[in-house]
């Protein structure tokens, strides 16, 4: 797809801050520090759009990205980190929740862990949460870029058994480094929003 416009369309911490626009969109989650932002940047060729936090756990708000006046790609708070305040943990957990539970506009979700780690418990509840909520998903596997290409395919077929996912559903490595699996994320985002 051919980025003719990308911009932060809106920043967000409850519903009525939400975009008005009817287009769809495409969420992002993960746990703090899995590379929603670098995703987001490295998708869309764009080096600076979407801020990387200096330390994780640093963004606390729903980022809207309008993606060619078309779609939104959504940056939702990282889940996770060990040194948020549980307090701060509760309210990004009720601010996913919310957007996640209400947002009709919401197509499909792409859920992040890093490649290099087992996934989390909280990565095997969202996954458990989206089969119950029976919201249509993609697993991206992201910093692919560092572990050796060999690694790939076995670190695949661990994340695949940890978070018990359906045999034949896809699942992407994913480097905003080496853009390694941005054509098939493209591909998955075309196939989410039924273009050809």
């Amino acid at each position: 797809m051919k980025i003719i416009e990308a911009n932060l369309a809106a920043s967000a911490v409850q519903p009525n801050q939400y975009p008005q626009k009817p287009w769809p969109d495409l969420a992002l989650v993960g746990r703090s520090n899995v590379g929603k932002s670098s995703l987001i940047n490295a998708l869309l060729g764009k080096k600076n759009l979407a801020r990387v936090a200096a330390k994780p756990g640093k963004t606390g708000i729903i980022n809207f990205y309008n993606v060619n006046n078309q779609f939104f790609l959504v940056d939702l708070p990282g889940y996770g980190y060990a040194q948020v305040a549980k307090t701060t943990k509760l309210a990004w957990q009720g601010m996913i929740e919310t957007y996640l539970t209400t947002r009709k506009q919401l197509k499909y979700i792409f859920l992040l862990v890093d490649i290099r780690h087992a996934p989390t418990e909280d990565d095997r509840i969202m996954v458990n949460w989206l089969h119950q909520m029976e919201k249509p998903y993609l697993v991206v596997a992201t910093k692919a870029d560092k572990i050796g290409r060999t690694q790939i395919n076995q670190r695949l077929t661990e994340i695949r058994k940890t978070l018990e996912l359906p045999d034949k559903s896809e699942l992407i490595a994913f480097s905003a480094r080496s853009l390694l699996g941005r054509n098939e994320l493209w591909q998955a985002i075309r196939s989410a929003l039924s273009y050809p």
